[in-house]
């Protein structure tokens, strides 16, 4: 399949994204949803803990978007007529036209199957953070369509990401809070989570191509509901995923 070319102001990646390395075992992470499954209707204690924080990445993650002029009609009717969730957006480029105001893009953006009902289930017990790398020209337009209930308690963008010896564009969760205990991000990159790897869940990343995709609601739910109720997110994420063992594999210390 060709690959669709996206400017800078949208994701970094192209038409159905692929890892250049080798992702954590996503079998185990859809397992855990069958391991939790008897927590999932637990209250939460006796309301002393610190409510957690969910930090989600927006694409790849929740939603995937390409530049419409560039994406094949096939493509576009195919995942439509599957039942995938669209619509047309206009976002500000940070290129600049002939007058040198920002160029006006036009970006398809897809749902993730479940987003609406995601969030809505997160809200009730946990604050939310939108964390992206993309630019809020195009970012922001976009969150305001899929959050119209002002769900996102804060919302980062790229200028909140750092540069660190090994990667570009990796999200600091300790710029959201010092005490790790509480705080997951959800994001379809690792990279992005490198120097909080304990805090992390590297979801499947999802494209136009993934009409029956149920890992937010059958998968990350489940898990984000189990993790509400623990003192310490950390030890459980590590036992799932053993996150600083696959960056040490990949050449990175944490």
């Amino acid at each position: 399949m060709p690959e669709l070319t996206q400017p800078e102001v949208y994701s970094p990646r192209t038409l159905q994204p692929l890892p250049v390395v080798e992702l954590p075992d996503h079998e185990l992470l859809a397992a855990s949803a069958v391991d939790i499954a008897s927590v999932e209707d637990e209250e939460e204690s006796d309301g002393l803990m610190e409510k957690l924080t969910i930090v989600l990445d927006l694409d790849e993650t929740l939603i995937c978007a390409y530049e419409s002029s560039t994406l094949p009609a096939v493509i576009r009717n195919q995942a439509i007529e599957a039942g995938l969730k669209s619509f047309e957006l206009e976002c500000f480029s940070s290129d600049k036209d002939c007058e040198g105001k920002p160029k006006v893009n036009y970006v398809t953006v897809f749902e993730r199957p479940g987003l609406h009902d995601f969030l809505n289930h997160l809200g009730g017990f946990a604050d939310l953070v939108l964390f992206t790398a993309g630019l809020e020209g195009y970012a922001r337009p976009l969150v305001d369509r899929i959050d119209e209930e002002n769900r996102f308690s804060l919302r980062l963008y790229r200028p909140s990401t750092i540069r660190t010896e090994y990667r570009d564009h990796v999200k600091d969760l300790s710029c959201l809070s010092k005490d790790l205990r509480r705080i997951v991000i959800v994001d379809n990159n690792p990279f992005s989570f490198l120097l909080q790897p304990l805090n992390g869940i590297p979801c499947i990343p999802f494209s136009a191509g993934q009409p029956h995709d149920s890992q937010l609601l059958d998968v990350i739910l489940p898990l984000l509901k189990h993790l509400s109720l623990q003192n310490d997110v950390r030890p459980v994420l590590y036992e799932r995923f053993h996150m600083p063992e696959w960056f040490q594999k990949h050449g990175i210390q944490t």
